[in-house]
């Protein structure tokens, strides 16, 4: 509410009843997270035809921003911006939550400190790992499951969420779990339930910030995507990727192609009938929450081009127009 007391957290103000329940970590226990991390996370990290190890990773600049990002960033950015847009949408205290690609478990803590009752799933066994780890050191109770997302709606048909998440995992998926995801997910739900996606790279948008940063990226079928890889300016990205065999593409496809109104189309009915209550980045736009730099990237070219996009479908929500889909979608 927009008279509701609040905090400036970072250079975002969050409501006073949220910020509260924020848990705290002390140095020992940000130290027990960056190990978990070290030990269990980072040497899985494996591109294509490219093995990194966990030393030659964290050497890199990006190998330590991706670490910065694991202990805190990540965190920083779900309590500042996710959790009072989802707590709009409906509250957080004694929602039912569950959360399908928790990764390392920075977004699971966020959810349970403002006392959801989180179910966290993902595929990957250290993650997991380093997810429970780090509810402990944060001293918050969270369920976690070992699954693929496609087999998510199935495993828990018998239970009811007042949320499913999808966090930063839809575009790691195949076309056919993510499919399968979706729909199974969606028709799961109870009516007045909310259906998220977030931080999920849009087909769409002409730049792709998320995997190759290569202009048209998102555009180009699979196939041409992975030979094209070779361009990218990321390493190991562009080194990764010569050999086409049916192991090195499933590896491609789960480093994130984007999605748009299209799979929501086919899964959940007419994109332009969802009930969507709200897209994040229209939402900070809205509040003036924008930062400098996203304010600069928003202006003319952008802009322009989002504008353009959203004309050719004018019934569509905006939101299915953004660089990422960031949507709160409800079910009747």
């Amino acid at each position: 509410m927009a008279n509701s007391p609040s905090v400036l957290i970072g250079k975002q103000r969050v409501p006073l009843h949220l910020a509260k329940r924020f848990t705290h970590l002390s140095e020992s226990g940000t130290s027990k997270v960056v190990e978990s991390l070290k030990r269990h996370y980072f040497p899985r990290h494996i591109w294509g035809d490219v093995r990194v190890t966990s030393d030659e990773w964290l050497a890199s600049a990006e190998g330590r921003q991706d670490l910065q990002d694991h202990v805190s960033r990540r965190l920083e950015v779900f309590r500042s911006k996710v959790i009072p847009w989802l707590d709009d949408a409906k509250p957080l205290l004694g929602a039912r939550i569950l959360e399908i690609g928790c990764g390392t478990g920075a977004s699971s803590v966020a959810l349970a400190e403002q006392g959801a009752a989180v179910t966290a799933v993902d595929t990957d066994d250290e993650s997991l790992l380093v997810a429970a780890q780090r509810c402990e050191a944060h001293a918050v109770q969270c369920e976690f499951v070992k699954a693929n997302g496609a087999s998510v709606p199935v495993m828990f048909a018998d239970r009811h969420f007042d949320f499913v998440i999808f966090f930063a995992c839809l575009e790691h998926m195949t076309h056919g779990e993510r499919m399968q995801a979706m729909r199974e997910s969606w028709s799961n739900l109870r009516a007045g339930d909310l259906w998220c996606a977030i931080e999920t790279p849009n087909r769409l948008w002409f730049y792709d910030e998320h995997t190759s940063r290569l202009p048209f990226y998102n555009w180009l079928p699979d196939d041409l995507a992975f030979e094209y890889s070779r361009f990218s300016p990321r390493e190991p990205l562009r080194s990764a990727y010569r050999r086409q065999t049916p192991e090195t593409m499933e590896s491609f496809l789960r480093h994130g192609r984007a999605i748009s109104f299209h799979e929501f189309d086919i899964a959940m009915g007419n994109a332009a009938d969802l009930d969507v209550v709200s897209s994040l980045p229209l939402r900070l736009r809205k509040k003036g929450l924008l930062g400098w730099r996203e304010l600069k990237r928003m202006r003319k070219p952008k802009a322009r081009y989002e504008r353009m996009i959203a004309a050719m479908t004018p019934d569509i929500h905006p939101g299915f127009f953004q660089p990422y889909l960031d949507l709160i979608i409800r079910k009747h």
